[in-house]
C-alpha cells in the first residue's frame, strides 16, 4: 500500500532562518509603502501584462513576509505556493529596484533558501 502523506514542514528550521535574518525582514516589511514602483524594474511583471504575482514586492511580501507574520509556521501546501512564487515567478536577475532601498533580490533569495531547507526546489516539468 502506497503512503500518500505529505512531508511535515520543519518549522524550527524555518524559524532559525527567519530569526537569523530578522533585521532585514523587519526593515523590508516596515519600509514597503506598497507603491508598486518596483514593478517597472521587473521584466517578468512587464511581460505578464501587469499580473501582480510577478511584482517584486508581491513576491517578497507573500513569501518571506507571510512566513514572518506566521512565525515560520506553514503547511506543506503553503510552502509549495511560496516555492512557485520565488522560483517560478522570479529569475533572480537582481534588477528589482526599490526607491526606498529595500533589497528585494536578497529577500527573494532568502525565500529560496527557506524552500531549499524544506526540500522544495524549482520544478521544471509540472506535467510529469
Amino acid at each position: 500500500m502506497e503512503n500518500n502523506t505529505q512531508p511535515i514542514p520543519d518549522t524550527p528550521a524555518i524559524q532559525t532562518i527567519l530569526n537569523a535574518n530578522q533585521k532585514q525582514i523587519k526593515i523590508g516589511l516596515t519600509m514597503c509603502a506598497h507603491c508598486s514602483l518596483c514593478a517597472e524594474s521587473c521584466f517578468l511583471y512587464m511581460s505578464h501584462e501587469g499580473d501582480p504575482r510577478y511584482m517584486p514586492s508581491y513576491k517578497f511580501l507573500n513569501s518571506v513576509g507571510a512566513l514572518w507574520r506566521k512565525k515560520g509556521r506553514a503547511s506543506q501546501a503553503q510552502l509549495e505556493v511560496m516555492r512557485d512564487l520565488v522560483f517560478d515567478n522570479c529569475v533572480l536577475c537582481t534588477r528589482c529596484y526599490c526607491p526606498l532601498g529595500i533589497d528585494i533580490p536578497s529577500l527573494i533569495a532568502l525565500g529560496r533558501r527557506i524552500c531549499r531547507s524544506q526540500n522544495l526546489f524549482r520544478t521544471y516539468d509540472k506535467s510529469a
